[in-house]
């Protein structure tokens, strides 16, 4: 059977999703550093969304993956005149 993939997330659930200590979580969520959501001040529950997009942030590419966008451009900006 195929195990359902939720979009909600415990605190639990995301520290494991993450790889990240209880406490850099607890972090993240009182500098509002990461997005979550607390129904009736209880416990905080995570999108699964919103955790990949924060582990997205701050995105190192290679300088391949540079030089492609520039000559991209350049070339997009040369055929524009």
């Amino acid at each position: 059977m195929k195990k359902m993939k939720k979009n909600i997330l415990s605190f639990r659930e995301a520290l494991v999703y993450l790889d990240v200590s209880e406490s850099f979580l607890y972090k993240m969520t009182s500098n509002r550093g990461i997005s979550f959501t607390k129904p009736n001040n209880g416990k905080l529950y995570f999108k699964r969304s919103d955790l990949d997009k924060w582990m997205l942030t701050n995105e190192y590419r290679s300088k391949s993956e540079v030089e492609k966008e520039v000559l991209t451009k350049i070339k997009e900006n040369g055929q524009s005149k």
